[in-house]
């Protein structure tokens, strides 16, 4: 089967890639000419482990490559995942310009029956709209449109496209279904749960999911500060919350906050879709107030344990929004250093993967070159990125380094009593 992925960011990548690898002919497309000939030279524009491996095996044995010609590849192709960016317009709605460009392009383009599938983040009602636009440009053409909503956490995304909890497909014909159960077919005789069900409530699917999940967290984070007020351990309430298989424990860990490419963007744009159909979602509302709170938060926990900022160092470990990954985008990291800044403090940083992108945005940071090279000469260490790396460290080392022996732990990595019992005076989230 032949398959054509229209975008070579972070889903049309790992998407493109994955397909090939069950066996699909695929060819990725991107108007950014330099992209795509960085991608044909084999450079993987993202941080992703296992994503460089799995390219170089299927464009090795000619599954895959990339292209900018649009044209002939929506010719040659079955199935045209749509995977192109939707950014947060100022109030927060999905802006659907590159999806609805890639709509037209393939209405001009339509030689015989296509099934176009979306695979970027989009509101209920986009499906409609693809619909319309390739009826409105040649009403003659067979085609289906198909809402395929993508689960992939950044840092595990191969695993997840790969051995998915689920495949969500949104149609309205039965061919259009048997086309997306062949594509998926290796997942499907492996009995992963396939939730066959209409367009609209596809796309619903994935805002709902990913508004519990901020809501999982904003709500712990809550906890957590109930926690400090009344000295009990987030921790063990966690603990004993996420045993309890209603609820489960995954994303009942305390921090500082929700980031990244998805939460923000998709609580924002739940929001939005309540509201044009006249409805407030309080729920995920509230969750993002939380959130907003509690990065803001983090900062006073910083200057309550080191002190006044001004003309203090401060090293912070950890810059991506999550290990994994290098993307920065609302990382709680970054409203962290921003405040400390704010504050006049003299900010060093280091992360295994995301300085090349945080250098555009700060630049005048010390960059080091590894966590002790960071804490040189600091009066105050932050974790805010749990990094594996970051996990270990040698408090001895770190001792003669620093100018104090004071940790701030917004990931809780760390043991406070052994912390406290070699010296150092730490702070945890939601931890006495």
């Amino acid at each position: 089967m032949n398959i054509c992925v229209v975008g070579t960011g972070y889903v049309g990548l790992v998407t493109g890639a994955c397909l090939a690898d069950f066996g699909m002919a695929v060819v990725c497309v991107d108007k950014d000419e330099a992209k795509i000939a960085s991608l044909q030279s084999g450079h993987i524009p993202i941080y992703e482990p296992g994503l460089e491996e799995i390219v170089a095996k299927n464009e090795r044995a000619g599954r895959l490559t990339f292209t900018t010609d649009l044209k002939s590849s929506i010719e040659r192709a079955l199935a045209i995942f749509i995977a192109v960016g939707t950014p947060p317009n100022p109030d927060g709605s999905p802006d659907l310009t590159f999806v609805r460009q890639v709509a037209e392009a393939i209405a001009e383009h339509m030689n015989e029956y296509k099934v176009v599938v979306t695979k970027s983040t989009v509101p209920t009602g986009t499906g409609r709209m693809i619909e319309q636009i390739l009826r409105s440009n040649d009403g003659e053409r067979e085609f289906s449109v198909v809402s395929n909503p993508e689960f992939l956490r950044e840092g595990s995304a191969i695993s997840d496209f790969l051995r998915p909890d689920r495949i969500v497909i949104g149609a309205s014909d039965a061919r259009a279904i048997e086309v997306m159960k062949e594509i998926y077919s290796p997942l499907f005789l492996a009995e992963t749960p396939f939730v066959i069900t209409d367009v609209a409530s596809a796309e619903l699917i994935k805002y709902a999911s990913n508004g519990f999940l901020a809501v999982k967290i904003s709500f712990i984070n809550e906890i957590a500060r109930l926690c400090e007020l009344m000295g009990a351990d987030v921790h063990a309430v966690a603990r004993g919350m996420g045993l309890d298989r209603r609820i489960g424990a995954q994303f009942l860990l305390a921090g500082p906050g929700f980031g990244g490419s998805c939460f923000p963007k998709d609580t924002a744009a739940a929001i939005d879709l309540a509201r044009q159909h006249g409805y407030r979602f309080r729920i995920i509302e509230a969750a993002v107030g939380v959130n907003c709170e509690t990065k803001a938060r983090m900062t006073e926990k910083i200057q309550a344990a080191a002190g006044p900022l001004k003309d203090r160092t401060a090293a912070v470990l950890g810059l991506s929004f999550k290990p994994g990954t290098d993307d920065i985008r609302e990382s709680p990291a970054l409203a962290v250093i921003t405040d400390l800044v704010a504050a006049g403090a003299a900010v060093r940083v280091f992360d295994p993967a995301a300085m090349g992108n945080a250098r555009a945005v700060f630049p005048d940071l010390y960059y080091a070159t590894d966590a002790y090279d960071c804490a040189r000469g600091a009066d105050v260490l932050v974790l805010a990125t749990e990094w594996n790396e970051f996990r270990a460290l040698d408090f001895g080392r770190l001792e003669k380094l620093m100018r104090s022996k004071t940790v701030v732990d917004l990931r809780n990595v760390y043991e406070p009593r052994e912390l406290k019992a070699a010296g150092w005076s730490y702070t945890g989230v939601g931890r006495s």
